[in-house]
């Protein structure tokens, strides 16, 4: 039960340290997509479905004294414009974490239930696909960086 709580909870910050973690815990490929999907679908519901002082306060904790014209929030505004919110979702745990691609389809104004929909999505994709890639091929992933 710890190891799958230890999935979820990274899971829920920094998608990618869920496959990784599953792997060092010697989890099948199946329990380590599944407790990473749900670790991201938390965040994303949370986030979602939270009052608009808690997205405030999340913001300002990841975007500390942004500026309103940043080079990373044109970035942003331009992947929504050319993308949407399924260039967000797909995004997000690639290059965001769940929190902040959330935030970030919630401070552009969409809805409730397209933004758990198209992170669902994107989570279960990306979910199976690092969880593949770690627990099937981590040996190999793990023999290129430590037998250096």
């Amino acid at each position: 039960m710890e190891k799958y709580f230890a999935v979820f909870s990274v899971s829920a910050l920094k998608f990618i340290f869920g496959p990784l973690t599953g792997f060092m815990l010697k989890l099948s490929l199946f329990e380590t997509a599944l407790f990473t999907i749900l670790g991201m679908m938390f965040t994303v519901v949370v986030i979602t479905y939270a009052g608009s002082k808690l997205r405030e306060k999340i913001l300002k904790w990841f975007f500390k004294k942004r500026k309103v014209f940043s080079p990373k929030t044109r970035k942003i505004v331009k992947i929504w414009r050319k993308y949407g919110v399924w260039g967000v979702a797909f995004l997000t745990p690639l290059f965001f974490s769940p929190p902040i691609g959330t935030a970030i389809a919630v401070s552009f104004g969409e809805k409730k239930h397209r933004i758990l929909f198209t992170m669902l999505v994107s989570g279960i994709f990306w979910g199976f696909f690092f969880s593949s890639m770690f627990v099937l091929g981590g040996d190999q992933i793990t023999k290129l960086f430590i037998d250096k």
